[in-house]
């Protein structure tokens, strides 16, 4: 085995050698073919994806005297030189390190000479966004209108840093992040190429610390050969790296699926007894996560699993809520470990609050209407009360601080079905007065749960507002406070009400807000109105503030 590093001994030489990255090479392919050759190119991506050898092949085809189908023949002179790096006419240049504006002058000045042996001399200035603005400026006309002999190949892993007049004069290339399963068969071929007997399981830990960079995925694999030599198990690898097994990562996802505190803490606790480095195992768990979220999204496409793993997953995301999985992955994702020397506390304050938070609108159960409550009554029909559906409500009740009088019957609301309400039932009238409306308030909230822009729509009217009256098809809402008045009264959060208003009830309402003190105790026309208040106003009781809970 000789002493060349791996990204370099096994650099591709031909554009089909060239590892996920299809899209570029067959475009470059074609156009080296047709002799449709480009004066600039520009290749974005992130590390380890190709760009520069990428660079490099391009200019051996363009300069290759044999060159069929757009591939270089890798055994003339030229393409040997330019492999080895001794090629007078490709120059590569690190604008990390000769990013002044003296340096491109030299580079224009240099350009306009005639190249030595080749065809086409070719200029690669790897990271080009760190070239100063005033440097980019000098390298602007060259790159309009070059000399015809001359192609510039600019690479970058941050786009974005790149002046756009730059990109504009370029033919510009996205390289992307190789997936696991490409990265695992160039590490197989290294590995059956260079003798080495390795588990296909420490091969996929490989690829996935990787985090799609093939460069970073052969410094780890020659790194574990350096150390372990030619025979490496998934234990090794996995000390090595400092990563669990992937037992333990799915037992605790499973546990923060199945909401059990006790195991899940108890999983944490062995990690930190073990030595498991806190930090890489929370990764492995946000990645797993990260794949039941996709798997109930229905988005398996973007899982990158090997066959029994998906099934796993799509099983146990089967018995997860949507919203529940984003809450874990949002909570897990957001640790920190650099403020708390790798304690276990983050772990656990994150698994206790996913599993003890309160359920989400997703998980809210339905309530049905159960056979044995009465019918809705319409407005102004008033029936017998049901002893099911009635309590006896004193004085006490209405007004804690008086003394005990004769009891009074006060009827409580039926739950509300929100499947069925709104729906034409036939021989049931839905009550159309405040009462109904103000009983089934806080159902009416509940349902809006997640609805606008940012989800807490319901937070604006659970505690701030309250029904006061009902003007045929307009409902009057009292506010306490002009911020949350005024956010309703915005167009778009109007519409949102109005719309779930008529869901809820069946009947297309308008809305009226206004500002109400509610320390006054000024009962409602329709509060004075009801026969039940109204008689238990008559024995004493008074009307006080009523709060609505969320």
């Amino acid at each position: 085995m000789g002493s060349e590093v791996f990204y370099r001994k096994w650099r591709p030489q031909t554009l089909s050698e060239v590892v996920g990255q299809e899209p570029v090479t067959q475009t470059l392919r074609h156009a080296v073919e047709s002799g449709k050759i480009a004066h600039a190119y520009l290749f974005c991506g992130p590390r380890g994806t190709g760009k520069t050898s990428m660079a490099r092949i391009l200019a051996k085809a363009v300069n290759c005297p044999e060159q069929a189908g757009g591939e270089p023949c890798n055994a003339c002179d030229m393409c040997r030189s330019i492999a080895e790096g001794r090629a007078l006419d490709v120059i590569e240049i690190d604008a990390a390190s000769n990013r002044g504006i003296d340096e491109i002058r030299s580079l224009r000045e240099k350009a306009n000479y005639a190249p030595s042996l080749a065809r086409y001399k070719v200029y690669i200035i790897d990271e080009v966004h760190m070239l100063t603005e005033a440097a980019c400026n000098a390298l602007l006309k060259t790159l309009e209108e070059p000399p015809p002999h001359v192609i510039f190949v600019l690479a970058t892993t941050e786009a974005h840093k790149v002046i756009t007049t730059i990109i504009s004069r370029c033919q510009r290339f996205n390289f992307h992040r190789l997936r696991q399963v490409e990265i695992m068969d160039k590490l197989k071929l290294i590995c059956k190429k260079e003798g080495i007997q390795i588990e296909p399981g420490a091969l996929e830990l490989i690829a996935r610390a990787a985090t799609g960079s093939l460069r970073d995925a052969e410094n780890i694999l020659q790194q574990m050969i350096a150390y372990y030599g030619s025979q490496i198990e998934l234990d090794q690898i996995q000390a090595e790296l400092g990563v669990s097994a992937d037992s333990r990562v799915r037992q605790l996802a499973q546990c923060v699926v199945n909401r059990d505190t006790t195991a899940g803490l108890r999983i944490i606790n062995s990690l930190n007894s073990d030595g498991v480095d806190l930090r890489q195992f929370n990764m492995g768990l946000v990645e797993y996560l990260r794949g039941l979220l996709l798997a109930k999204s229905r988005c398996e496409e973007a899982l990158d699993f090997a066959g029994e793993d998906l099934a796993e997953i799509n099983s146990l995301a089967a018995d997860a809520p949507l919203d529940y999985l984003l809450k874990a992955v949002k909570s897990f994702s957001s640790i920190d470990f650099r403020s708390d020397n790798y304690s276990a506390l983050s772990l656990e304050l994150a698994l206790l609050g996913c599993v003890l938070s309160p359920p989400t609108g997703q998980e809210q159960p339905t309530e049905t209407r159960s056979s044995h409550l009465p019918k809705p009554r319409a407005a102004g029909k008033p029936e017998a009360a049901d002893a099911t559906n009635t309590v006896e409500c004193t004085e006490a009740t209405a007004h804690p601080a008086a003394p005990s009088s004769p009891e009074v019957p006060c009827e409580v609301p039926e739950p509300l079905d929100l499947d069925r309400v709104g729906t034409d039932v036939p021989g049931k009238e839905i009550p159309q007065d405040i009462d109904y409306l103000r009983g089934r308030w806080r159902d009416f909230i509940r349902s809006l749960r997640g609805e606008g822009s940012s989800g807490n729509l319901d937070a604006f009217l659970r505690s701030a507002c309250d029904p006061i009256d009902l003007e045929d098809d307009t409902l009057v809402l009292g506010f306490r406070y002009p911020f949350h008045k005024e956010k309703i009264e915005d167009g778009k959060y109007r519409h949102l009400v109005e719309k779930k208003l008529k869901e809820v009830f069946g009947r297309p309402y308008k809305i009226r807000c206004i500002l109400v003190d509610f320390k006054r105790e000024v009962p409602s026309r329709a509060r004075t109105t009801n026969p039940v208040i109204k008689a238990a106003l008559e024995m004493g009781a008074k009307i006080s503030e009523e709060e609505l809970s969320s």
